[in-house]
Formats: structure tokens, sequence, C-alpha cells
């Protein structure tokens, strides 16, 4: 890795204060799925989306961690970010394509693999060498459109396809596994002949080398194991952290205890 580890995590952590800022000021839910993808995004821009490579967050509903690591990457101003929750914004409280950088607008869950499968597929007609990356929480694979969009990908061998899950194991108001058992989630994805690669999504080197894909004819999919509210103890594997966002004082604490 170009950068130091050290800078790579006083990266996160700065996204993650403003995360939590915003939120607090916004007074928007879904904190708690913003901070468990921070990694991923900061290795994903940091390292892997140039102006060849795309990425799609096709879970919408954490589009304030997406917007924070876009600012941070000189996509719009500070200025722009500060306007989240405010009328007549273009930061929308699901991830809207009218912001610049963002190639898809989401919200509802299962939508953004379908498109990114079928970008794949266009770039491989197309000859292109670009890779698509796309981050899609847990509580999408209980869509229908998940499944399809994984038996679509193999067949036409899109190899170039990277489908990354937020494994924090939470989703709206309950724990997975008391939804729909997903595990062992491994073996499934295997079986519908996808190249699987099971990480922690928080170790910046684990995120770095899961994304470096060697040539091959399947797409790949990353199980990145997080935790929801990643950073903040109290917000941690909780799931009242999905719809609630911090007070004033609770914003303080968070920032205190922030890791």
């Amino acid at each position: 890795m170009i950068l130091k580890k050290k800078k790579l995590q006083s990266i996160a952590k700065k996204i993650r204060i403003r995360i939590l800022q915003l939120s607090n000021s916004a007074k928007s839910s879904h904190v708690g799925s913003s901070l468990s993808i921070v990694e991923i995004l900061v290795v994903l821009y940091i390292f892997f989306i140039k102006k060849k490579n795309i990425f799609i967050l096709s879970k919408g509903h954490a589009c304030l961690a997406y917007y924070c690591v876009l600012q941070k990457f000189g996509f719009f101003s500070n200025k722009t970010l500060n306007t989240y929750g405010k009328d007549n914004t273009i930061l929308l409280s699901h991830v809207s394509h009218k912001v610049p950088g963002v190639q898809f607008s989401t919200g509802s869950l299962g939508h953004g693999l379908p498109y990114a499968t079928g970008r794949a597929l266009a770039e491989k007609i197309n000859k292109s060498n670009n890779k698509i990356f796309v981050l899609i929480s847990d509580g999408e694979l209980n869509e229908g459109t998940t499944w399809e969009s994984l038996l679509f990908a193999t067949y036409h061998k899109l190899d170039n396809l990277i489908i990354i899950i937020d494994y924090n194991k939470i989703q709206s108001l309950d724990f997975t596994k008391n939804i729909l058992k997903l595990e062992p989630l491994n073996k499934k994805i295997q079986s519908f002949g996808c190249n699987v690669k099971n990480i922690n999504g928080h170790n910046l080197l684990q995120v770095y080398k899961s994304f470096l894909i060697k040539k091959n004819t399947k797409p790949t999919v990353i199980i990145a194991n997080t935790i929801k509210g990643k950073g903040v103890s109290y917000m941690e594997n909780s799931i009242l952290w999905h719809y609630k966002f911090p007070n004033k004082e609770e914003l303080n604490s968070s920032i205190k205890k922030l890791k």
C-alpha cells in the first residue's frame, strides 16, 4: 500500500467524525450503516476508483458515508457537504445520481447489483478494461434480484465485477440471523459459481488485498465482515442505531469515544 496504515486510519477517523456531525445536524438515520463501510470506501477511493473504474453503492441508505468520502476526495466542496439534510440540497437521504461522483441512484434494496451486472456486461461488450465495484448490504441478500444477478454474472463470466457484501449482520429492526438465515454464506455464493473472499472489512490491508483480482472467468464476491456502528462503542452491534441519530450530547460523547 502506497499510503501508510496510520494515514489511512486517520482519514477513516475523520470520515467517521463527519458522518456523526452531519447525522446530528440533519437529524438523519442510518448512522450505524454508514459507520460500517468507512474503511471499504476509503481504500476503494484511494487505490481503485479512478477514471476507468466504476463504483455503485447499492445500500443507498448509507449515503452519508459515501458523500463524506466523495467530498474528501474532491468530487464536491465541504460547503456542499454541509447542505446535507437542508432544503434544496442535492445530497438526498438516499444516494442520488445528481451528486458529482455518483453513478446510480439507489434506495430500495436489490437495485444496485442488477445495474452493476448490466454495466459489467456492457464494459465486456465494449472490450473495456473497466472494473465494476458494487457494495451491497447483507439485508439485500433477502432480495431475489441479488441471486438472479449472481446467476447472470457467472453465466456471462463477468470477471470485471467485484461485489462487496457489508456483512454487519444487522438489518433494519433485527439481526439478520433472526430474519432469514444466510449461513453458510460462503458456500452458498460459491455454489453460484463466484470467486469468494472472506475478510475483516475494517482491516485496511485485508480490504486492499481483496480488491487485487487475479485474471479469471468468474465474478468476485467479497464477504466483508463488519460491525454496525463501528468506532463508537455504544453504537456497535446495536439495532437501535439503524434509525436513530445522535443528539448533541451523544455526538460529543461519540467523537470522544471514537476509536
